[in-house]
C-alpha cells in the first residue's frame, strides 16, 4: 500500500507539472495578446487624441460660425423690420391714394352738369378772344399794320 501511495503521489507530481506547464503556456499566450491589445489601445489613444484636437477645433469654428450667423440674422431682421416699415408706408399711401381718387370720382360725378356747363362757357369765352384778337390791328415796331379782310 505504501507503494500504491507512493505511485499516487508521482501522478499526482506529473498532473501538477502538466498543470504548470499548460498555466505557464496559457499565461504566455494571454501575455502575448494582452501585449498586442496594449499596442492596439496606444494606437487608439494617438487616434483619439487626433480626433479630440480635431474635435475642439471643428467646436470652436462651429461656435464663431453661430455668433457670426446670429449678427447677420439680427441685421438681417433690422432690415426686415425696415422693409415692413417701407410696406406699411407704401399701403397707407395707396390707401389714401384710393381715397382721394374716389373722393374727386364722386364730386366730379356730382357735379358733372356743371363742369359740362363751366367747359362750354370756357368754349365760348376763348371763341370771343379769338374773335376780338383777329379783329385787332397788329403793331410792328412802332407801325401799325391793318389785315386784309378777304
Amino acid at each position: 500500500m505504501i507503494n500504491l501511495l507512493y505511485v499516487a503521489a508521482v501522478i499526482a507530481a506529473i498532473a501538477f507539472l502538466i498543470l504548470c506547464v499548460s498555466l505557464a503556456m496559457t499565461l504566455g499566450s494571454l501575455k502575448t495578446s494582452l501585449q498586442s491589445v496594449s499596442h492596439t489601445v496606444d494606437g487608439l489613444s494617438k487616434q483619439l487624441e487626433g480626433v479630440t484636437t480635431e474635435s475642439t477645433q471643428l467646436l470652436q469654428k462651429t461656435n464663431q460660425l453661430a455668433e457670426d450667423l446670429q449678427g447677420k440674422a439680427d441685421k438681417l431682421n433690422t432690415v426686415v423690420e425696415a422693409v415692413k416699415g417701407v410696406g406699411d408706408s407704401v399701403n397707407t399711401l395707396n390707401q389714401s391714394v384710393h381715397r382721394i381718387s374716389s373722393l374727386v370720382t364722386t364730386k366730379a360725378e356730382q357735379h358733372s352738369d356743371k363742369i359740362a356747363q363751366v367747359v362750354q362757357w370756357g368754349n365760348v369765352a376763348f371763341g370771343l378772344y379769338d374773335q376780338v384778337k383777329e379783329r385787332q390791328p397788329e403793331k410792328s415796331a412802332g407801325w401799325t399794320v391793318y389785315k386784309s379782310r378777304s
